[in-house]
């Protein structure tokens, strides 16, 4: 009898045990974060957000999108924290008072990747001089065409080119009977060009863990337009009261801290760093 009451108050203890995790881990503190497909995609999310979790106590659920969508998600108050990589849109998000401010976090760089054997003739520094050649010689190229910050860069190589009218966004029919949007995230705009020989621009980081190559291979680079600045910032309490600001502004501040930025640094692939910490001190 004494041991069958000692092993009932053991399941007992067991039992209040369990009830008592389960309640914590209910309560546990969560944060909304919209960012970019890129940051998550290069697997730095993997890398950095445990990392977060074991100095704060906090969990954060990423929504992975184009930037544009990120930026409207946030614009809408769906998400505590923005971390995306369209500088002039995240300025523009803060001078319309939906950020108080906007903090520079890392940066790494676009890359023209295409088939090995570079029909077009790409291949150097010069991105824009590449995609005049793509144009004018009608090569397939992959455009994400989803208002992300990788799709806003290309955007703004294009308009460098001179091949359209001044003053006016250049036509897709002025870019060669190649071009196509896909209106998908950066993976899979990687996956249609290595599967039918296309040109793409790229983020380094989600090609640099991009593992279904095929016959793509970098082909342009370390030209200072493809620099690639990525931005965090908590959205607005005034706007948006029932926010976890205060969760978010503890993401902000441990990353742009010497630990969160040490922990960006530390994320390489194949001994390849991705992404390079630039916080403002």
């Amino acid at each position: 009898m004494k041991s069958f009451n000692l092993s009932r108050s053991l399941l007992s203890m067991l039992g209040a045990v369990v009830v008592a995790a389960s309640a914590l881990a209910a309560h546990a503190e969560t944060l909304t974060m919209a960012s970019t497909t890129s940051t998550e995609q290069s697997g730095l999310f993997s890398h950095l957000l445990p990392a977060f979790k074991q100095a704060s106590g906090i969990d954060v659920k990423v929504v992975a999108v184009g930037t544009g969508q990120a930026i409207d998600m946030a614009k809408r108050g769906d998400a505590d924290v923005l971390f995306v990589h369209d500088t002039a849109a995240e300025e523009k998000f803060v001078a319309e008072g939906f950020a108080a401010r906007r903090f520079p976090v890392m940066y790494n760089d676009f890359v023209l990747v295409g088939p090995k054997g570079d029909p077009a003739g790409v291949m150097g520094r010069d991105i824009v001089a590449a995609l005049k050649k793509i144009a004018a010689s009608n090569a397939p190229f992959v455009s994400r065409g989803d208002k992300s910050g990788t799709d806003a860069a290309e955007r703004r190589l294009w308009s460098q080119t001179g091949i359209g009218e001044a003053g006016q966004p250049l036509a897709n029919d002025r870019k060669g009977t190649g071009y196509k949007e896909c209106g998908c995230g950066m993976g899979p705009a990687l996956n249609i060009a290595a599967s039918s020989a296309a040109y793409v621009l790229a983020d380094r980081g989600t090609w640099l863990s991009f593992k279904n190559r095929a016959d793509l291979a970098v082909l342009v680079e370390g030209d200072k337009r493809l620099f690639n600045q990525y931005g965090v910032m908590v959205v607005s309490p005034t706007r948006f009261p029932n926010l976890n600001s205060a969760g978010a502004q503890k993401f902000v501040d441990w990353v742009i801290s010497p630990v969160g930025q040490s922990t960006i640094a530390a994320y390489k692939i194949g001994g390849e760093q991705l992404f390079f910490p630039n916080a403002t001190p």
